[in-house]
């Protein structure tokens, strides 16, 4: 009788703790976002370590091969997409896609629907110094960040950013200075001591001038 009762007292226990946690299951947001520049197990721990600022994050899953990136966070704190960019950037990393499903079954994304311009495109290599994947992200989002640039390609191995671009609306000049300012030396375009500082560690290419 004695056993009964214990068993019945355990599966009670087992109950009781599966709906509490199915219930907070409810209470939480998921975030899946994927990360340029994760290269190494030393990366996702930097990673990881910078997103427990943010206290109640559980179920963290980072896949440093695809740089998929996901947790679960408390709906009543409300991390915006925002937020969650911002955090992987401060990290030292570039967040492509980015999805929140939020407790109540609402889905958010930072898709954009961007309109390429087909036509009177030209096309040029410009040399960008640089390391990794991480300069790759760096280097190809500063590229087309610049208005009339619709699309750009940066070759880890060549150092050539390959750019097509509106020659009515920008110029290769413009499109050096916006690798410069996020710390990538060009051929005709230094970049600032603070900006190349600013870098992560294993982006740090030598300097020819």
């Amino acid at each position: 009788m004695k056993q009964i009762t214990i068993i019945l007292s355990i599966v009670i226990g087992l109950f009781a703790f599966a709906k509490a946690d199915a219930q907070t299951s409810k209470d939480r947001d998921q975030f899946e976002v994927q990360v340029d520049g994760l290269g190494c197990p030393f990366c996702a721990y930097g990673l990881e370590k910078k997103f427990k600022e943010f206290k109640g994050i559980k179920d963290i899953a980072i896949d440093i091969e695809t740089g998929d990136f996901s947790f679960s966070y408390p709906s009543v704190k409300v991390l915006t997409m925002g937020a969650l960019l911002a955090q992987v950037e401060k990290s030292g990393y570039t967040p492509n896609l980015a999805k929140i499903t939020r407790a109540d079954g609402t889905i958010q994304t930072n898709k954009k629907n961007e309109e390429v311009a087909k036509a009177d495109l030209t096309m040029t290599k410009i040399h960008v110094d640089g390391m990794c994947g991480m300069c790759k992200a760096r280097i190809e989002k500063a590229a087309v960040t610049v208005g009339g640039v619709a699309n750009a390609v940066w070759d880890v191995d060549t150092k050539l950013l390959t750019v097509n671009f509106d020659s009515k609306l920008t110029s290769e000049t413009f499109i050096e200075k916006a690798a410069a300012a996020v710390g990538h030396d060009t051929k005709s375009t230094r970049a600032t001591d603070k900006s190349y500082d600013n870098l992560h560690a294993c982006c740090k290419y030598e300097r020819t001038n």
